[in-house]
């Protein structure tokens, strides 16, 4: 069972990490478009307030919440040796991320039903 767990804690760690990085050249592309003027920026920025794109920004949060606290069970497993724990604390911090993720999605979610 632990190898089952620590394959699902690889692909999601990976799997996030790509979110991440796509996610970042995104904000470059609509950042970078003040260089073209107030009309191209605004007109960027308001293709991103689409109901799609505030879902995508709930799925944003859990990739980074997720990638965050599955980066901190690995410093502690590795630095504090406390590898009979890798199992347990893989749980711990996929529990911690869909809690955090639940907490920050539901405003994101209500706003999106407002507009």
């Amino acid at each position: 069972m632990y190898k089952t767990t620590c394959f699902i804690s690889f692909v999601l760690r990976r799997f996030t990490g790509l979110a991440l990085v796509f996610y970042l050249f995104m904000h470059m592309w609509v950042i970078g478009s003040v260089n073209s003027g107030p009309e191209a920026f605004n007109a960027r920025l308001n293709y991103f307030q689409l109901p799609i794109f505030k879902l995508l920004e709930i799925g944003l949060l859990a990739a980074v919440v997720y990638h965050a606290f599955d980066g901190i069970r690995l410093l502690i497993v590795h630095y504090l040796e406390v590898t009979e724990y890798r199992k347990s604390l893989f749980y711990a911090a996929f529990a911690v991320a869909a809690l955090l993720t639940i907490a920050g999605g539901i405003p994101i979610f209500l706003f999106m039903l407002e507009g």
